[in-house]
């Protein structure tokens, strides 16, 4: 009895322990009230549902018990019954009570479930848009609908339950029989069952009726866009119809049913019940088929037309591309000036050859300091200014890395070492003399261009176990030349362990006794936990879908790390679904899981970036600030979670500055474009404008190339943006169709305006994979990247920037090479593209002065394109026919310079380094001065064009 009692108890503590612990963790970021109204609205769902069913099912075993006749039968079959009959007796309440608890408490539980339908459902507001086809506000679909479908399945599963336990209870105390002679069921059983079947036929009308407003948002397969919501021509000529008729008819039978209690017989609703089931097959299947069959397909384009056009129009309001802006690009230079194309490049584009997605390595090489920190796998994209201008800037911050803790246990995990230290930033522009990042912070502790601010890093991307700080046990702050520093931890975030509940509450909520008995905790002493940006805007707003992308940066003398959230439905009218987690992968989260979205639905159909949230790194401080101010969805939740929200006037300035058009958001837009970028139904019928994001020709995931932020300016801006772009190329095939651009800078007056510039079908310019085959195929820059490849390294292509330029598109990608002892990447070489010709040079300027002097090689179309677009006449054979002897003599000369160079890195000797890389870069020159005749000779490379320089 002692041990039952004493696990009980343990039980109930545990389940209050997690009951505790939430509360507590709410109370301490100041957003109890959500968890006070999420708990009150599941409790009392929970309560509600679960006492209907319970009472339901209660009720027809009651009455079907208290209709039992007098007395039964005597046959073999009742016989049979006695016995239970009498052996249940003595328990037939506690037996009732059991059996409505158990249908109570699990309909009670799937109804809690749904607390975000039924706080979207009282709390909704109107959209101020009506549906093309029943004229109802959309938020009769995205709020009202889907709290009538649970409410019509809850009534259905009662009416099933009930019927099921009323039949049980007939047949067991002699209302029904099966083998017994004369009348098969009492004239009462008959009665009761029948008010019961008439309560599942009454609500099968109401299904018949919901369903035609749910032909509005149902998905179907169509052969022209794969997926398709809405209503077709079957959908609104045949099926609609069809709902109506069974209405009527499910009405009819119901009434049938319920109409035995009169006359006793179930001859006529029997008969009903079977021409409602025959009429939904003729009806509500072959109907329709028939319709589609001699209708719709004979004259498709011409049925579907209206109905492709709701589409079209609701689909690009849902998703917010219906101000996208798509305008003729001819894709080839309008000028042949190449010094004045050459003057208008940094006109452009800020062009940024730091990858943050590649040089996370050489951060952490460089600025790492101590094996206890790291930097994030991919670091992120911000503008910061300099000399009054701002620039592109690759930023990341110095987090806790527990899996270089010199000594692992639990203090030093948990007390010692609890936090990372400082911002370390590098222009994306340019590079220091050796490749590596020319940082504008730096050092521990950081110093640099971002001035004085609160460099700890509690809260980040990497911390994902709890600390306990601010008592007893110092914590390492950092180490210097003096030796290490320490630290208490003075801000107020977390839950205070004076108290002993709160001590034995998460001693089980983490399974780790020593928290009730650790002498390292004591007054003053708080647990941090909930610690990555994602997981805290998650668990205070749970009613928004989280970015995947959060990142840092220097607001006001604190390190904030943004966050963008998004409001979703699935019940947009007309408008097609996207999966997010399909839409918004690409390479980059398919190495990285941290950048995944964190979404509530992932079958959504409307989408908005409603919310910027804010997570102080020292601090965690969570702030969330309202940013479509327009959007119904929001202010509905807002409703429901009053003040968890600030308008978006308290956003300050400074704040404002670091804000960002949001990358999950773009690759959703994105993947919609690629079909609806069209507003003309016969060419969106036709398909034959269906784009494609190319994948990413960098690695070889086979996933999707990730949009790039970059300051640029599109053909009708008078100045760079801050800009998110991405390239499309035609569905199976390789070359480019078009270029996105996002106004990303918030503080400009057209942020969110989408771009897309169109190139025609007629000519083909070549795509990312194309131009990156190009890279790879010439010569020179093969036999290049193959001296860089030798000994132990390896060649990493940076992000492959796309940036029109005066008609023509530029192709920008800078190469990082990890060589001999140093395993991070360093920028060794710049490919540059544009207009057909092509350089590979030590640095940017030097790749686009070669491609603008006309001194770059001209690259052909790859053969797999099937289109030969020709060569300039005067081409001379391929250099390796007729390479002179001193080519050989140079690139051996760039061997042996390279090993000296792998082996002064073995040996730490930076100054060997130094002239090994010139005497490399010196061999390099030769061998293509041999190759091109030599200084004053004409070129003689495979597709060099008259008229080039020299």
């Amino acid at each position: 009895m002692t041990l039952g009692v004493l696990a009980v108890l343990g039980m109930v503590f545990t389940m209050f322990a997690g009951f505790w612990t939430d509360w507590l963790w709410y109370r301490s970021v100041d957003y109890s009230s959500v968890f006070t109204t999420t708990l009150s609205t599941k409790i009392g769902l929970f309560v509600v549902f679960g006492l209907l069913m319970a009472v339901s099912v209660g009720f027809n075993i009651w009455l079907a018990h208290r209709l039992r006749p007098p007395l039964s039968a005597m046959s073999m079959e009742q016989q049979n019954l006695d016995r239970y009959r009498m052996g249940i007796a003595p328990y037939k309440k506690w037996l009732l009570l059991g059996i409505t608890a158990l249908v109570g408490l699990i309909a009670g539980a799937s109804a809690s479930s749904q607390w975000r339908t039924w706080l979207m459902w009282v709390n909704g507001v109107s959209f101020g848009q009506k549906d093309p086809q029943f004229n109802l506000d959309v938020s009769f679909y995205a709020f009202d609908l889907p709290w009538y479908r649970f409410l019509l399945g809850f009534g259905f599963a009662a009416a099933i339950l009930g019927l099921i336990a009323a039949a049980l209870t007939h047949y067991l105390y002699g209302g029904l029989r099966i083998t017994s002679p004369g009348a098969r069921a009492t004239a009462a059983a008959t009665g009761h069952l029948s008010v019961l079947l008439g309560i599942f036929v009454a609500l099968k009308a109401i299904a018949y009726w919901l369903d035609r407003y749910g032909l509005a948002v149902k998905s179907s397969d169509f052969k022209a866009t794969d997926s398709w919501t809405g209503l077709r021509y079957v959908d609104a000529n045949a099926y609609l119809p069809a709902k109506t008729i069974l209405f009527c008819i499910a009405v009819i039978c119901a009434l049938l049913f319920f109409a035995t209690l009169w006359r006793r017989t179930w001859q006529l609703p029997v008969i009903g019940f079977g021409l409602m089931v025959l009429s939904a097959i003729l009806i509500g299947g072959l109907y329709p088929a028939i319709v589609q069959k001699f209708q719709v397909q004979p004259n498709e384009q011409a049925k579907e037309a209206p109905y492709v056009e709701k589409n079209l129009a609701a689909t690009r309001e849902a998703y917010g591309i219906d101000d996208s802006q798509v305008t003729e690009y001819p894709g080839v230079a309008e000028t042949k000036d190449q010094a004045k194309l050459r003057d208008d490049v940094a006109s452009a584009a800020s062009i940024r050859i730091m990858d943050p997605n590649i040089v996370s390595p050489t951060f952490q090489q460089l600025q790492q300091i101590r094996n206890y920190y790291a930097f994030p796998t991919n670091l992120d994209v911000d503008r910061y200014a300099k000399d009054g201008k701002e620039q592109d800037t690759v930023i990341g911050l110095r987090e806790l890395n527990y899996a270089g803790i010199p000594k692992r246990n639990w203090i030093n995990d948990h007390f010692r070492y609890t936090h990372g230290y400082g911002v370390v930033a590098a222009e994306g522009t340019s590079a220091d003399a050796g490749g590596r990042p020319a940082f504008t912070e730096s050092d521990l502790p950081s110093k640099g261009d971002l001035g004085t601010y609160e460099q700890r890093v509690y809260y980040g991307e990497r911390t994902t176990t709890y600390s306990i700080v601010g008592g007893p046990q110092k914590e390492i702050d950092y180490s210097d030349d003096s030796g290490e520093k320490t630290y208490s931890y003075k801000g107020d975030s977390g839950v205070n362990l004076d108290n002993p509940m709160n001590r034995a509450a998460y001693a089980v909520a983490f399974g780790e006794p020593q928290i009730l008995y650790s002498g390292a905790i004591g007054e003053g002493s708080r647990i941090l936990y909930n610690r990555t940006p994602k997981e805290r805007v998650e668990a205070i707003a749970p009613w928004l879908t989280i970015d995947g992308d959060a990142y840092p940066a220097v607001i006001d003398g604190r390190i904030q790390w943004i966050v963008d959230a998004y409001t979703t439905t699935n019940g947009y009218p007309y408008a097609s679904r996207t999966t997010l987690g399909d839409t918004t992968a690409d390479s980059l989260t398919a190495t990285n899981d941290q950048r995944a979205v964190v979404a509530q639905q992932n079958q959504v159909n409307y989408i908005r970036n409603s919310v910027k949230a804010t997570v102080d790194a020292y601090s965690g401080e969570v702030k969330l600030y309202q940013w479509d101010t327009q959007d119904p969805v929001l202010k509905t939740w807002m409703k429901a979670f009053p003040d968890t929200v600030e308008p978006r006037s308290e956003i300050s300035r400074d704040l404002m500055d670091h804000l960002r058009y949001p990358q999950d958001l773009f690759k959703v837009q994105r993947e919609l474009l690629t079909r609806y970028h069209v507003k003309d139904a016969n060419t969106f019928l036709s398909g034959s404008e269906v784009w494609q994001v190319p994948d990413d020709p960098t690695n070889k995931t086979g996933e999707t190339v990730p949009p790039y932020y970059l300051s640029m300016k599109m053909p009708d801006q008078d100045e760079q943006v801050f800009s998110l772009t991405t390239t499309f190329t035609p569905n199976g095939r390789d070359n480019l169709s078009a270029f996105m651009a996002v106004n990303a800078d918030p503080g400009t007056g057209d942020y969110g305006k989408i771009r897309i510039l169109k190139l025609p079908t007629s000519t083909t310019v070549s795509g990312p994979k194309q131009v990156q085959s190009q890279f790879n195929s010439q010569q020179d820059i093969a036999e290049t990247i193959r001296l860089l490849r030798g000994g132990d390294s390896e060649v990493e292509y940076g992000n492959l920037l796309t940036v029109p330029l005066d008609g023509g598109l530029l192709y920008v990608e800078p190469v990082y090479v990890r060589g001999g002892g140093l395993k991070y990447p360093l920028l060794r070489k710049v490919l540059v593209t544009y207009g057909g010709q092509t350089a590979f040079e030590d640095t940017l300027e030097q790749a686009l002065d070669k491609v603008f002097g006309g001194e770059g090689t001209p690259v052909e179309p790859p053969a797999d394109e099937g289109e030969d677009e020709g060569t300039d006449e005067g081409t001379t054979p391929p250099p390796s026919t007729q390479q002179p002897s001193t080519v050989q003599e140079a690139l051996n000369d760039a061997q042996k310079a390279f090993e000296a160079g792998q082996e002064a890195l073995k040996n730490n000797d930076w100054e060997a380094y130094g002239r090994a890389q010139e005497d490399l870069e010196d061999a390099l020159r030769r061998a293509e001065e041999a190759q091109t005749g030599g200084a004053g000779g004409a070129r003689s490379s495979p597709s060099a064009s008259p008229g080039s320089n020299s």
